[in-house]
């Protein structure tokens, strides 16, 4: 291809929106456009290296016996009657011309399922394992990161179909083998970590994380085994405490303006005089859920995790509740404490079990209570009208914790998600009334198992683990062209016919490069081919007349200098 001839622009700044080195990188080379807030072009250049990877994950997927199909994007809503309230707002939704609710598609786990309902009857059909890539639309809060957290974004996603649990292990084992070959392919550095089932049901998930400072996901990861986990599933390995300590009475103090951890901690150390840390706050945080008002409290170095709370209490959805909804449960905003709340529902993290002595909120405006313990706590947990345990791990894990395999030290790093398998069980095979007949004649609910990629994530994920200060660098696998021909003078009439000639050469053996016939200088020609990424520049410049050519590897920027015979060779 010809740049000449392509629809092709760099650009020398970041748009102003980009947060990260994949967003800002794949527009800066012309491999994306904005459209609008969390949905983008795929210019030529992108299309391509979509293409690439698509070609990686399809090899695999055939290879592990899935086969592939193509569902449509515009479904009716009834579709998802099971969870649609727990897609919400996130789900795009209309109407047709005929008054029917409509949406597109967010995943297709119900719909693949109403599929083989209608195609899967006997044992004899199964095990069958079914896969599309496409678009799928998610309306995010708050898309960034450009194809990291959009919109719109292209998946894979697989659904496999058993006569029993055994059999779906065995193909979630082959999916899970097939994703690593598909990652270890591609050149991502990727751990697989435990993972939540969140919305999606069922039971046992694992997600696949490449590795990267700026993502959005925290894994925990063993300094001692293999055992990583995202840290919305990772368990915290909890010891209770049973040593005797001296009890005080609990005493209210004037605490005026006084609100964050941060605030409590510079007042009681430098106003009051005592030698207090974090450890010594209890933290309360309250939400706003499907479930009523739930107030979580924490140590106060550590965090609530969301996640783990809301499954612990059954809750679909949780928002930070307001001033107005704090106070109806009897507190104020900034001085929630555990004593005598009404109209909610109390949970607290393992941790505050230890806890001894400690400072809360005293649900006054301006006051804390000191020197509290859990006999003076009124925590109460009603989950679907059963009275449950008021303490549960609903915290995240932190670095220096202890792994909950084998005792060794806890470390957090980022990741990008990028594959996620679940073992779904019956969870909407029962729902939808999917069954099959056995052996004996006998209906019996089909098992089932859900295995995505992320592959316009991906596609970012590979700029951020290969990228340099000069731009991106593809791994040749997914490369749009496996080099860039740069004319340095495209006066200079030797120099072009010399790159004319190696480009016919190269587009005979079938191998796909681009040719930089533009009217620009040489240091522009280099710098947009350095920044584009292809794995190989060649420079046809003075040395021309000598068939001399240079050829710069992209990774390395390592120089040689070759014949137009030798690189022909070279690149095949």
């Amino acid at each position: 291809m010809r740049i000449s001839q392509m629809l092709f622009k760099t650009y020398r700044e970041a748009p102003s929106d980009a947060e990260i080195k994949s967003h800002k990188l794949l527009v800066r080379a012309g491999y994306i456009k904005k459209q609008a807030m969390g949905t983008y072009v795929y210019l030529p250049l992108a299309l391509r290296v979509l293409n690439n990877i698509e070609n990686v994950i399809r090899e695999e997927m055939n290879n592990a016996g899935a086969i592939e199909l193509l569902m449509p994007q515009l479904l009716p809503q009834e579709v998802y009657q099971g969870r649609i309230d727990k897609f919400g707002s996130s789900m795009f939704r209309l109407k047709d011309r005929n008054g029917k609710d409509m949406c597109l598609g967010p995943t297709h786990e119900e719909a693949f399922t109403l599929l083989v309902k209608d195609y899967v009857t006997s044992y004899k059909q199964l095990p069958v394992t079914l896969y599309q890539i496409q678009n799928k639309f998610r309306d995010e809060v708050r898309p960034r990161f450009g194809l990291q957290r959009a919109k719109e974004f292209v998946m894979k996603d697989a659904y496999s179909f058993h006569t029993d649990g055994a059999s779906l292990t065995e193909t979630y084992k082959t999916m899970r083998t097939a994703y690593t070959n598909i990652f270890s392919r591609l050149g991502l550095d990727v751990v697989p970590v435990e993972a939540d089932s969140g919305a999606m049901g069922g039971s046992g998930s694992q997600e696949f994380m490449a590795k990267n400072d700026q993502g959005e996901d925290e894994i925990a990861v063993c300094n001692h085994c293999d055992f990583a986990a995202n840290i919305e599933k990772a368990k915290v390995v909890f010891d209770r405490d049973n040593s005797e300590v001296e009890m005080f009475d609990i005493q209210k103090v004037s605490t005026p303006a006084v609100k964050t951890i941060d605030e409590l901690l510079e007042f009681f150390n430098k106003e009051l005089g005592k030698n207090v840390t974090a450890k010594d706050f209890l933290k309360a945080v309250v939400y706003e859920s499907d479930k009523g008002t739930i107030v979580a409290f924490v140590r106060g170095d550590h965090e609530v995790e969301e996640t783990k709370l809301a499954n612990y209490v059954g809750a679909s959805n949780l928002e930070m509740a307001t001033p107005i909804q704090i106070e109806n449960i009897g507190s104020v905003a900034g001085f929630v404490g555990p004593m005598n709340l009404h109209h909610c529902m109390m949970v607290a993290d393992n941790s505050v079990l230890n806890m001894k002595n400690f400072i809360c909120g005293a649900n006054e405006k301006d006051k804390h209570y000191i020197n509290v313990n859990l006999s003076d706590m009124g925590l109460s947990c009603i989950v679907d009208g059963e009275e449950q345990s008021s303490f549960a791990d609903i915290r995240k894990i932190t670095t220096g914790d202890v792994c909950p395999v084998c005792g060794g030290v806890i470390s957090i790093i980022r990741g990008i998600e990028l594959g996620h398998i679940f073992k779904l069980g019956t969870h909407y095979t029962s729902l939808l009334d999917c069954k099959f007949l056995d052996e004996n004649g006998k209906s019996q609910v089909m098992e089932m198992g859900c295995y995505g990629i992320g592959v316009s994530r991906t596609l970012s994920a590979l700029v951020e683990q290969y990228a340099d200060e000069k731009g991106i660098v593809w791994p040749e696998i997914v490369a749009p062209y496996k080099a860039t021909i740069v004319i340095a003078n495209s006066k200079d009439d030797v120099q072009v016919k010399a790159a004319e000639k190696l480009y016919s050469s190269l587009e005979k053996k079938g191998i796909d490069v681009l040719l930089d016939d533009r009217k620009e200088s040489i240091g522009v020609k280099l710098n947009d081919a350095e920044l584009t990424g292809m794995p190989y520049i060649i420079v046809v410049g003075r040395g021309a007349q000598d068939d001399n050519l240079e050829v710069i590897t992209r990774r390395t920027l390592e120089k040689q200098n070759m014949s137009t015979k030798e690189v022909v060779n070279f690149l095949k």
